[in-house]
């Protein structure tokens, strides 16, 4: 499959446009539906498991959860990187997702959450909620190969 890299710009008129970035021929399942295709995804594509800073990346999915693009959402610091569900949604809305999924890593490498990724996982769910346009699942990387869902773990 070939999974596409979107992003946001403004047009010539000064509205905002999807645009597509790129494409990247990718071997993995055709349907993202589990959490360790997500992450093995996530470390093949983007190396996030070896990333020094923090970064927040949107997948869209169609209602049979193929790919529909991903977009990176945000990119922080060492420890901290700050997403807005407005943002993530706009993105989502743009390229007409089914529901979504969020993932990021941790240059730590703990996978395990820390109160700022809860408190971002209750926003991003609630305001999919609103909009219709659910928070699959929150998929942290973190190093060596490890990873926490908030699915798996019943967080979300």
């Amino acid at each position: 499959m070939v999974v596409n890299f979107y992003d946001m710009h403004l047009s010539d008129s000064g509205r905002v446009a999807l645009v597509k970035e790129r494409g990247v021929a990718y071997e993995g399942a055709e349907r993202m539906n589990n959490p360790t295709e997500i992450a093995e995804m996530a470390k093949d594509l983007l190396t996030l498991d070896r990333m020094a800073e923090e970064y927040v990346y949107m997948l869209a999915l169609d209602c049979v959860c193929h790919v529909m693009g991903i977009f990176m959402v945000s990119k922080g610091t060492v420890n901290l990187s700050v997403a807005s569900p407005r943002e993530i949604y706009i993105r989502a809305l743009a390229i007409g997702a089914v529901k979504i999924v969020l993932f990021h890593n941790h240059p730590s490498g703990s996978a395990l959450p820390s109160e700022e990724d809860l408190r971002l996982t209750e926003r991003v769910k609630g305001a999919g909620e609103l909009i219709g346009i659910p928070l699959a699942d929150h998929i942290i990387i973190g190093a060596g190969g490890s990873y926490l869902s908030f699915c798996e773990q019943q967080i979300l």
